[in-house]
């Protein structure tokens, strides 16, 4: 049954959107968003990414109100130094961070991290994903930042998912 269906809530989501969309329920609208929704799953199948396994949970809470509190602050940096542009332009930068991390799940969750914290943008990852390039907006100390980023972002990415 897993090998028809791999994704039975989607199938059974897609075919109701479908009918949804259509606003009928017309025997060829049926047949048409059935055959959508098992062959899209099964087509995607390749594309999923692999199981995560949580090992600590409990840190997920803490890196989550780690970064919100950093995008606030990292706003409020940011609102600040666009505001003083004229004064003092900002020292934008590209860093090479090297990285532990080496699990898909945990690299994904760490572009989500780097993006959505203003000021930083994910721009390159090596291809044996031992160093990332990230923009910054307004650099102070390359290595005081290479360090914020591993211990805040990284280590807790690490103790989740390896």
């Amino acid at each position: 049954m897993k090998r028809l269906f791999p994704a039975p809530w989607l199938s059974l989501v897609l075919w109701g959107l479908w009918l949804l969309l259509n606003l009928s329920l017309s025997a060829g609208n049926l047949l048409l968003g059935a055959a959508l929704a098992v062959l899209a799953p099964l087509l995607m199948a390749p594309l999923r990414p692999l199981p995560v396994r949580l090992h600590r949970p409990g840190v997920i809470i803490g890196l989550v109100l780690r970064v919100g509190a950093d995008v606030v602050v990292s706003n409020l940096q940011v609102g600040w130094a666009v505001w003083n542009a004229g004064r003092r332009p900002p020292n934008s930068a590209f860093v090479k961070v090297p990285l532990d991390l080496r699990d898909a799940n945990g690299l994904a969750a760490l572009s989500m991290i780097c993006t959505v914290i203003p000021g930083t943008v994910w721009s390159e990852l090596a291809l044996d994903r031992s160093i990332l390039l990230v923009h910054v907006f307004d650099l102070a100390d390359e290595a005081q930042f290479i360090e914020h980023f591993k211990t805040t972002y990284e280590r807790p990415l690490m103790e989740i998912f390896e």
